[in-house]
């Protein structure tokens, strides 16, 4: 990558080493070293703290959220809450580059290299941004593409397991992620999940539904949305919500306490600006209210939990799949929690990428001991409309697995694919 730069003499700044020239400086970081120290002729060049302090960028209160679940919806929130706050805030993750309500960017990686995040941040407070919210991923904290962030807030959603193909074990996952609470930046961690990290107790809040906590749930309803009373300190107040599920009343929690931290803003205060938010494209994103049909990006045995769970008043029918070339291991636990939360399953395809899609869902297959109410096909639409077709009154359709994805992943080729597309277009054949 190569920014506009114009400091200490140069024009523009890289953090690749073939774009090195005499009008470009280098950013030297812990991905590029191995390569820089294989140059002939070193270049001059400045590191991401040296060059976020050159650049004035301290004064942005960088707010970092990770989590195996929540990172988006969480990140989404607090950036809603902070402009109905009328705040100046730059939002970065899966979704894009958002600043003060313009998307400037379509989605990038969840956690970009570093020199793509300060380049946000100079567009940030370009734009006279005060705060600074980011998705930070597992990959991004082991391959410190965070290196010289200064975090106003670093906030815990939570943790099970996931891309096990890279971090090879639930134990290294969950250290890696560990290792972003290590320090005494202030935080704020979910204490309902906090056996499955260790922290720096110092400067450390806590929000919770179940365990005893520095923001805690005092009671809630999820009957037609979240209606919830919590207890800061001394302060109690009431919010109510459009969204659905346990686990968004845990989204919601993290992002009022967040904001709370971040502002000193009274909690009603906060409290009173959480209707306005009405959730994620592709994130429990209701298509269809009769009959009633969900999507939601879950692609983990956990995510899959909070999702099917939430949903206890009806019964559910779930088409999902697993992606290619990614943890293996996970699958045939998708399918028990799918078998044990769903009244019918239609396992089918989310990706393949390179591998074969009959072998992913074979996987999956190998976890759901009674399949009697299980079908499986490799056609994800034909998927979809087998499931519409059978949808009986009192159940709900959750397509699981791709979100707001408009892409499916065959053999390197994207195709255009969207379950949301999908649903409607069958909706219309079927009333027609």
């Amino acid at each position: 990558m190569k920014i506009d730069y114009n400091l200490d003499g140069y024009s523009y700044l890289t953090d690749d080493t073939s774009k090195i020239d005499k009008d470009t400086q280098f950013l030297l970081t812990a991905q590029n070293q191995k390569y820089f120290e294989q140059l002939e002729d070193k270049p001059s060049f400045v590191t991401p703290i040296n060059l976020i302090s050159k650049l004035g960028l301290n004064s942005l209160k960088v707010v970092g959220v990770t989590g195996t679940n929540g990172k988006t919806t969480v990140t989404a929130a607090i950036y809603s809450f902070l402009l109905d706050l009328n705040k100046k805030v730059a939002l970065q993750g899966t979704r894009g580059f958002f600043v003060n309500e313009q998307r400037v960017q379509e989605k990038i990686m969840t956690t970009p290299s570093i020199l793509e995040t300060i380049n946000h941040m100079i567009v940030a407070k370009e734009r006279g941004c005060e705060y600074f919210v980011m998705e930070v991923s597992s990959h991004a904290i082991d391959q410190n593409r965070i290196e010289g962030l200064k975090f106003a807030l670093k906030v815990h959603t939570n943790v099970t397991s996931d891309h096990l193909d890279y971090h090879k074990t639930v134990e290294e996952y969950r250290a890696v992620k560990s290792r972003f609470f290590a320090d005494e930046s202030p935080k704020l961690l979910n204490k309902d999940d906090i056996k499955n990290i260790t922290y720096n107790p110092k400067n450390a809040q806590s929000y919770g539904v179940d365990e005893p906590a520095t923001f805690k749930v005092q009671a809630f309803s999820l009957n037609d949305g979240i209606v919830a009373g919590v207890k800061h300190l001394r302060e109690e107040a009431t919010f109510s919500s459009p969204m659905v599920g346990l686990f968004n009343l845990f989204n919601l929690m993290a992002s009022i306490s967040s904001v709370v931290i971040l502002t000193g803003k009274k909690l009603q205060e906060v409290c009173d600006v959480v209707p306005n938010f009405a959730g994620v494209a592709g994130r429990m994103e209701v298509v269809s209210t009769n009959p009633l049909v969900i999507v939601d990006f879950a692609h983990t045995d956990d995510g899959m939990i909070q999702v099917l769970d939430s949903m206890k008043d009806r019964d559910v029918v779930v088409v999902f799949g697993a992606g290619g070339d990614r943890d293996r291991t996970k699958r045939a636990r998708m399918g028990a929690v799918a078998s044990k939360f769903a009244k019918k399953v239609f396992v089918t395809s989310d990706n393949p990428r390179s591998e074969d899609p009959a072998q992913i869902i074979k996987d999956i297959l190998s976890g759901i001991k009674d399949q009697s109410n299980t079908r499986a096909m490799v056609d994800r639409a034909f998927a979809i409309q087998e499931a519409l077709k059978g949808l009986k009154d009192n159940e709900v359709l959750m397509i699981l697995g791709k979100g707001d994805e408009d892409y499916m992943e065959i053999n390197g080729e994207k195709i255009h694919f969207d379950d949301r597309e999908i649903v409607r277009l069958l909706l219309e054949e079927m009333n027609n």
